[in-house]
């Protein structure tokens, strides 16, 4: 299994586990859950293929996706009480999900004949759309409209991907050094709470 592939299961049940955890929050039904879960962790890979034409999209061709995100959401409804411990974990594998997914999602732009900033698009739209769609489901203001930086770090990390595409570097090692960068990105903002400017009244 390569490194990718592997940061890719984590992010994935990282993102399930983040949108069961809002459920569980909101006091829905185990469906409910479920639901946030699958939602959070295949939402965003979905949509881009979708609007790419990559039919049937990546979770139906790949159930193991849909297995990893039902057994992490479970995870979290039976042992919510136990969860607050690993909130900074969570944190943790949340951001290397993000820095994975828009990695995956900028390279498959890309590999479809979309243009640099098409391709950035579908990455970030792969790491962030999952995540807005459980914010409104659960009621919240998207976090990609929020404070954090969450959907930038995503855009600083597509166009590296891209501008790396075209430098002696292989595919491989680009993928990973701009994954990284998203991670670090994401992690140092948590830490030091980084956030974009706002307009004064």
């Amino acid at each position: 299994m390569d490194l990718l592939l592997l940061l890719d299961l984590v992010g994935t049940a990282a993102f399930a586990a983040s949108g069961a955890w809002s459920g569980v929050k909101r006091e829905m039904d185990l469906f409910g859950v479920l639901v946030l879960g699958l939602v959070t962790a295949t939402g965003g890979g979905t949509l881009r293929d979708l609007l790419i034409g990559d039919i049937p999209p990546f979770c139906l061709q790949h159930e193991s996706y849909l297995y990893i995100s039902i057994a992490a959401a479970l995870a979290v409804f039976f042992g919510h009480r136990r969860l607050n411990r690993w909130q900074q974990p969570l944190q943790f594998f949340d951001a290397i999900g993000l820095g994975t997914f828009v990695i995956i999602g900028t390279g498959k732009g890309l590999t479809y004949g979309l243009g640099p900033l098409g391709a950035v698009m579908m990455g970030v739209m792969t790491a962030t759309a999952g995540g807005a769609l459980r914010d409104l489901l659960s009621g919240e203001v998207p976090l990609i409209l929020r404070k954090e930086i969450y959907a930038s770090a995503c855009l600083v990390g597509g166009a590296l991907l891209v501008t790396l595409r075209h430098t002696p570097l292989s595919p491989p090692l680009a993928a990973l050094v701009a994954a990284l960068t998203v991670i670090a990105i994401r992690l140092l903002a948590l830490r030091y709470d980084w956030s974009l400017p706002r307009a004064r009244s």
